[in-house]
C-alpha cells in the first residue's frame, strides 16, 4: 500500500494505492468507513490491476477536511483524484454504500470502462414528513453511534466491531487491520476518526437528494452494475437495496445491470474473502 495526498479545497485528501499495475480502479467508501474497507477487494485483484482509495473528506486520515460536506463535495474531490493519478477511458470506478452514490455522482461527467455500484447508489425512499436524521439513525444504528463515543482502549474498539451482528461472523485481520487504522485519540479515550458533524450531513444528504442522484444514475455511460448484499446493515435477512426497490429503478432505468452476490451482508461484501473476489471479479472482468 502507498500512501499519498491531493490536494482539495481546504487542504489535502488522503489517498492509498493497492497494487502496481497499469489498470487503475477508483474506489470510494462508504459513509462511517475509510480507505481500508478497500483492502480485501485490492487483494483479490488480478496481475496488472491497482486500486486507488481515498478517505474521504471527513473520515479516515481526511478527516480534519473541513465542510461543507455532502456528495456532490465528495464526488468533487474524487475527481481530484482521478485527475492527481491519470484515470482514463480505460480506468474503472467503484463505490460502496455512500460511495456508490459518490460514484454514481462522480461518473456523471467523467468517462470510465465501467461503473460499478457495491450495495448502494440507489436512491432511498424516505416516507413523507419524516425527519432524515431519524431515519439515518434508525438505519445506521451502531455505525452512527460509535462516533458519538469514546473506548478505554484500541482493543476494546476491536471488541465493538467483534460483537457486530455483521462481522461477528466473518472476523479477520483485515477487519482488524480496518479497525486499528479508524481509531485515534489515547488510552481511555479512543474514538473514530469519523467525523459525526460529517456522517449526519451527508445521510441528510443522501436521503433528500433523491432528484440529483437519480439523474446521476441515468447520466453514467455505460449503464452502472450493482451488486447487492442479499442481507442488510445489522445482517438481517432484507437487503439495504431490496428487491423491491431495485426493480422500480430497472423499470426506469433498463440499461442498469443487476446482480445479488450470495451470503454477504452490507459489510461482507467488501470484507469477506468469498464476497470480496466477486466484487473483484466484476470491477476487472
Amino acid at each position: 500500500m502507498n500512501i499519498d495526498e491531493v490536494a482539495v479545497p481546504g487542504g489535502r485528501l488522503r489517498i492509498a494505492r493497492f497494487g502496481d499495475g497499469p489498470r487503475l480502479i477508483i474506489a470510494a467508501h462508504g459513509i462511517t468507513a475509510s480507505l481500508m474497507a478497500w483492502r480485501a477487494v485490492a487483494e483479490a485483484l488480478p496481475p496488472g490491476w491497482s486500486l486507488v482509495a481515498a478517505d474521504l473528506r471527513g473520515r479516515g486520515h481526511s478527516a480534519d477536511l473541513p465542510g461543507p460536506y455532502g456528495l456532490d463535495r465528495h464526488a468533487e474531490d474524487l475527481e481530484r483524484v482521478a485527475e492527481h493519478v491519470g484515470a482514463d477511458g480505460t480506468s474503472v470506478l467503484t463505490g460502496h454504500s455512500m460511495g456508490a452514490y459518490v460514484a454514481a455522482l462522480h461518473g456523471a461527467h467523467r468517462r470510465y470502462a465501467r461503473v460499478v455500484l457495491v450495495d448502494g447508489g440507489l436512491p432511498l425512499p424516505l416516507p413523507p414528513g419524516a425527519d432524515p436524521d431519524e431515519v439515518l439513525e434508525a438505519t445506521l444504528g451502531p455505525a452512527v453511534a460509535r462516533l458519538s463515543r469514546t473506548y478505554p482502549s484500541v482493543d476494546a474498539y476491536l471488541d465493538f466491531f467483534r460483537a457486530h451482528p455483521a462481522l461477528a461472523d466473518d472476523w479477520s485481520p483485515l477487519i482488524e487491520e480496518y479497525v486499528r487504522y479508524d481509531a485515534t485519540g489515547p488510552d481511555g479515550a479512543v474514538r473514530s476518526r469519523a467525523r459525526e458533524d460529517a456522517v449526519r450531513q451527508d445521510g441528510r444528504w443522501l436521503l433528500t437528494e433523491h432528484e440529483a442522484i437519480g439523474a446521476a444514475l441515468k447520466a453514467v455511460e455505460p449503464a452502472p452494475l450493482l451488486l447487492r448484499a442479499p442481507r442488510g446493515l445489522l445482517n438481517q435477512d432484507v437487503g439495504m437495496l431490496p428487491d423491491d426497490l431495485t426493480a422500480r429503478w430497472a423499470a426506469e432505468l433498463p440499461s442498469l445491470r443487476d446482480e445479488v452476490v450470495p451470503d454477504c451482508n452490507h459489510y461482507t461484501i467488501v470484507f469477506a474473502p468469498r464476497c470480496a473476489a466477486v466484487v473483484a471479479a466484476r470491477l476487472t472482468g
